[in-house]
């Protein structure tokens, strides 16, 4: 390879100024004057581009900084540009480029259309060296219209506002969870870590397991090095937190909760999940330190009983939710509740572990109406109630005036009938959820009885269980008659009502005044025939979901679930 054709091919690597010379020594001695000038014509233009890319860095740098103000709103952020900035004129102008990058490709044009003329029709032996010179001259037209943006590229997330910074980083916090997202994006730049630090990001945290995987022990110095972690992070982060949560954790669950309950005075909701080790320390740091808590779940969690029901002795009074798993030891806060711990208590959760053999969960409903009259939320989930009565005798009570939701939900056989139903909810008239799946004993007519008279969502599926009858079942026409203004999700899955019934059933639930009210059927193992469907689905417009699989009485293509709206009106029209 010659000088000339090296020198061309480094020119394809990015360098331009070595071209113009190098064409200028090779052809100077056969094209004479006029190559020389075309030379000088590329230089020129090299040095006009380089002087551009030049002048278009500073410009970039000088946009860099912003021209724009934040206001912040009730709901929103406005950012308002400034016209009267000073750096508006220093923005970059593509057009203006564009239209002097085509000046000068019009003039080297000429030059190559000479040079074609010459090199093919004079010279033929001068051809490859010819269209080399062209090539370049084509590159650098090429490179010359286009204008890279790395910088700004770079520099985008420097140049937002803080409060748009803060309000982005809002928006993943609230989806994932502010550990360890708000950790990780404090570590791009000054700008995100003042962002990430704002105490409006840490106000529901959840911690899992840390440097350790799950089932190993911790070395002294990772422990140690866990504590110092944890420290800092409530000290300087944690300043306005409301919800905490801690998982998995078998070790310094009781040092963790010392640490929030000194340094976070706006706790209100703490939550364990799966931990050891939680002793009576830790809640009597509850006890002095977070006046504002209101609720507690303890759900799947190991602590100790004693601690937990000095601390609602003393502080019950503060306490909104309860959240437990039924055992031996753990039914004793139960008992606590029903004397008259939680007075002001709004929300009662006790559920089993999936395995557990012992789900006989005996309770007294009469004490706990009269303990907590202010129950708005009552669920025994996977646990068969067993109803206590009260030694000093049947006392009046007013049940629960404000209760909203009744969960006793269970996978396997329930013990619960229309009475003991009734005696639950003989005085909730606000109610509008009832849940009811595994409850094989409720009839109908129990349920016709109630007092509450705007239930929203009914949900008595059968699921799991061996304990079904196998006679059909009749009246669930006074259920549909009741409520088919108010319901909004209905569960009947493997009831075994008749076909008549069923069909009258649904006829009153089509009567609604307005069609937009049931959102959700499942008819799911039910005698459901194509006449009794057809006038639900009909009429019910807003019906987004609709469980149709195993219907013994319907064609097979179907039997499968319907979701969304469109969905359901393709099956109405092959109906028709």
């Amino acid at each position: 390879m010659d000088s000339t054709e090296a020198e061309v091919a480094t020119h394809g690597e990015g360098s331009k100024d070595t071209v113009p010379s190098t064409s200028n020594v090779s052809d100077q001695g056969q094209h004479g004057p006029k190559l020389n000038k075309a030379s000088l014509k590329r230089k020129s233009g090299t040095a006009t581009n380089h002087k551009a890319k030049k002048h278009k860095k500073a410009r970039v740098k000088r946009s860099a900084r912003p021209s724009y103000t934040v206001h912040e709103g009730e709901d929103m952020l406005l950012v308002i540009s400034s016209s009267t900035s000073q750096y508006g004129d220093s923005t970059w102008a593509p057009k203006k480029k564009g239209s002097k990058k085509k000046k000068l490709s019009k003039g080297k044009g000429k030059t190559v259309q000479i040079k074609k003329k010459k090199i093919v029709r004079a010279k033929p032996k001068l051809a490859n060296n010819t269209n080399k010179d062209a090539k370049v001259v084509k590159e650098e037209e090429d490179t010359s219209l286009f204008v890279p943006e790395k910088a700004t590229d770079n520099r985008w997330g420097q140049s937002l506002p803080e409060e748009v910074l803060i309000n982005i980083f809002q928006l993943v916090v609230i989806q994932d969870g502010a550990v360890p997202f708000l950790c990780r994006v404090g570590r791009v730049c000054h700008l995100w870590n003042i962002a990430a630090s704002s105490p409006v990001l840490w106000r529901k945290v959840t911690v899992g397991h840390c440097w350790i995987a799950p089932g190993k022990t911790q070395l002294p110095k990772t422990e140690e090095k866990i504590k110092n972690t944890f420290n800092w992070l409530a000290q300087n982060r944690l300043s306005q937190l409301r919800d905490f949560s801690l998982c998995h954790w078998t070790k310094n669950a009781s040092y963790a909760v010392d640490v929030v309950s000194q340094f976070c005075p706006h706790l209100r909701s703490l939550t364990f999940s799966y931990c050891t080790g939680l002793t009576a320390r830790a809640f009597q740091s509850l006890g002095l330190h977070s006046r504002s808590l209101q609720s507690i779940n303890l759900q799947y969690s190991e602590f100790q009983v004693e601690g937990l029901l000095e601390y609602l002795e003393n502080h019950g009074s503060q306490i909104r939710q309860i959240l437990f798993t039924h055992g031996l030891k753990n039914d004793r806060l139960l008992t606590a509740i029903t004397r008259g711990c939680c007075p002001d208590l709004e929300f009662l959760e006790v559920n089993t572990k999936l395995d557990s053999k012992d789900c006989e969960f005996p309770v007294c409903i009469q004490a706990l109406q009269i303990a907590c009259p202010k129950l708005k939320t009552f669920r025994m989930l996977n646990v068969r109630p067993l109803h206590k009565t009260m030694r000093n005798g049947a006392e009046l009570t007013s049940g629960f005036p404000l209760l909203e939701e009744l969960c006793i939900a269970t996978t396997s056989y329930s013990y619960m009938t229309d009475k003991d139903l009734l005696d639950i909810l003989f005085g909730s008239t606000k109610l509008r959820v009832l849940d009811l799946r595994g409850c094989s004993r409720i009839t109908p007519a129990g349920l016709a009885t109630l007092p509450c008279l705007e239930l929203e969502c009914l949900f008595w599926g059968q699921y799991f269980s061996s304990h079904i009858g196998l006679s059909p079942k009749k009246g669930l026409h006074m259920v549909t008659q009741k409520w088919n203004q108010t319901l909004q999700q209905l569960d009947i899955a493997n009831q075994l009502f008749s076909e008549e019934d069923l069909e009258i059933a649904m006829s009153y639930l089509a009567q609604a005044t307005n069609a937009d009210t049931l959102r959700s059927l499942n008819l799911s193992g039910t005698r459901i025939t194509p006449p009794a469907l057809r006038s639900v689905i009909g009429q019910m417009t807003a019906l987004s979901y609709l469980n149709l699989s195993s219907c013994r009485y319907l064609p097979r293509g179907m039997k499968r679930v319907y979701r969304g709206q469109e969905d359901i009106c393709q099956l109405l029209d092959k109906m028709e």
